[in-house]
């Protein structure tokens, strides 16, 4: 597929989420100011509902690049609008060399790609995050935008959505940067700055929802 056509369906797909998730949600967005106009960014949202893509497209201007399992291209059809829409697959195993390599070409092409930390959805609270996305900041160095979602947990389906209307709510976080290192990556110094990633997020969160992330001995730091 050409350039065009993938701008194409991206542009569409922002153009329906602009228009449906107001029509059938009451959305609020705190912190578009955070969001960098240009350059590598990794934004790093909580994950609570297969409704979080349409509505960080929503909540952002940006155009935005993704990572998806790969069982989700195993239909043509579907792979082929995945694609379209800039989500490239990615194997669960966390041993994907290609689609690392992928993150950083997309970063290095000064482009803004969603990971969610937590590596699987999550409804409600936050749960432990993987380090996947931590991984790709430090080789990177692109710069971390924590993202707070709520409010689509509730979303179970089209004809819920029409019926009863949400509240949605979106807080964006200041962009930070993990500290640069050098040679191989001890698993004890990468979770520990996954669980950095994660308080960030925490923070833009309601107390209920910070889960494993609330109190101040959080995640695999207090273990």
């Amino acid at each position: 597929m050409s350039r065009r056509g993938l701008d194409f369906w991206y542009r569409l797909g922002r153009l329906l989420a602009r228009i449906l998730i107001p029509t059938f949600g009451r959305i609020e967005v705190v912190g578009r100011e955070n969001v960098p106009p240009y350059g590598p960014l990794i934004i790093a949202p909580n994950h609570q509902s297969n409704a979080d893509p349409g509505v960080l497209v929503y909540a952002i201007s940006r155009p935005l690049w993704w990572m998806a399992k790969r069982e989700l291209f195993s239909n043509p059809l579907n792979a082929y609008f995945m694609r379209a829409v800039h989500v490239h697959p990615i194997d669960r195993d966390g041993r994907d060399l290609e689609a690392l390599a992928w993150a950083q070409e997309t970063l290095a092409a000064d482009r803004a790609l969603v990971l969610f930390p937590q590596g699987t959805r999550s409804p409600g609270a936050l749960t432990e995050g993987s380090d996947g996305a931590t991984y790709i900041a430090l080789r990177s160095g692109a710069p971390i935008l924590p993202v707070a979602i709520t409010g689509t947990e509730r979303i179970r389906g089209v004809a819920k959505i029409a019926f009863h209307f949400q509240r949605l709510r979106v807080v964006i976080g200041e962009p930070f940067t993990l500290p640069v290192m050098e040679g191989r990556l001890e698993r004890e110094v990468l979770h520990s700055l996954t669980d950095q990633v994660m308080e960030r997020i925490a923070a833009l969160l309601p107390p209920e929802y910070r889960g494993v992330y609330a109190g101040p001995k959080t995640g695999r730091t207090a273990s």
